[in-house]
């Protein structure tokens, strides 16, 4: 697939303050699915249908959530929560895709599910006006708090460049399985936050990042544990004033969401339903460059679904 096809750039860069937001021309993406119909998909794009319905056919499309969570698994889903927000300001991952992953990962018989995020607003009542604590618990996952240092546990960055070492949350490093599920929108320091971005809450220092090159830390970071599944949320897209975002006005309904195991690959699609070539957000170029996943689509098998 021509990366030109993949979806034209239709949001104009500096978006005045009240000025009504264009929606991202997307019909390119779902135009056709590209691959040999026999191996396994690199990435399932879908768009049309509510979170859970979208993560329901494209998580049957790369096989079922038993090709990621073994029975007996200890799961970690990491949405972004970092906002003490509604669910409609997009601010955070949308409540009802977070439920429906936990209740996947429960039904292939994962022991145990974790959901957590080191936010940025207090944590207590980003939990509960998110809507993610109450989807977690109503799935039968398990919600805990990223608050406190005493979680978090030194560890080395091995391909790290700036970043070296860093303090991670012990339940990433005890889970089996790891599923990011970030949310796509705006972010005044690194142009978006997608997968990689929404890494940052698994780390205790996050402000050493901003101080020391954020894009490489970026980069850095995505090579300590890839994840094994990355959901992208772009049900609702906050294009403007991220990451915590003003009122309703900066969001726009795109109904869409994007699966891949190669997490670089998945925001470089994101990148592009936010109207951004890949290339242009640059610790996605640096991740690709540092061979940490495909940052050309058109190497890839994508699966287009509308519902």
């Amino acid at each position: 697939m021509d990366r030109r096809d993949f979806l034209k750039k239709t949001i104009t860069s500096g978006i005045a303050a009240g000025s009504t937001l264009v929606f991202p021309k997307m019909g390119r993406l779902w135009a056709a699915s590209q691959g040999d119909g026999t191996s396994a998909w690199d990435l399932v794009a879908v768009r049309g249908g509510e979170p859970d319905k979208m993560f329901d056919s494209a998580i049957a499309a790369m096989g079922g959530i038993q090709t990621f969570v073994p029975r007996g698994s200890k799961v970690l889903v990491k949405p972004n929560i970092g906002w003490d927000v509604p669910p409609e300001r997009a601010g955070n991952t949308h409540p009802a895709l977070v439920k429906r992953i936990v209740e996947h990962c429960l039904s292939a018989g994962a022991k145990d599910v974790t959901v957590f995020d080191h936010t940025c607003d207090n944590w207590v009542r980003t939990y509960r006006n998110s809507g993610i604590e109450k989807a977690v618990k109503d799935a039968g996952g398990r919600i805990i708090s990223g608050d406190s240092k005493g979680y978090y546990q030194q560890v080395d960055v091995p391909m790290g460049r700036r970043l070296a070492e860093a303090r991670v949350h012990e339940a990433l490093l005890e889970a089996d399985v790891f599923i990011n599920v970030p949310v796509l929108k705006h972010h005044s320091s690194s142009m978006v936050t997608i997968g990689m971005k929404n890494l940052m809450g698994v780390v205790w220092d996050r402000w050493y990042w901003h101080r020391n090159d954020l894009h490489q830390c970026i980069a850095d970071f995505a090579s300590f544990r890839p994840p094994d599944l990355t959901v992208v949320d772009a049900y609702n897209v906050m294009m403007r004033n991220g990451p915590r975002g003003v009122s309703v006005n900066d969001v726009v309904s795109m109904k869409a969401q994007v699966i891949s195991t190669d997490f670089v690959a998945a925001d470089a699609a994101a990148a592009k339903l936010f109207g951004t070539e890949p290339a242009d957000i640059r610790h996605i170029q640096i991740a690709s460059d540092m061979n940490l996943g495909k940052m050309n689509l058109a190497d890839l098998s994508i699966n287009r679904i509308r519902l």
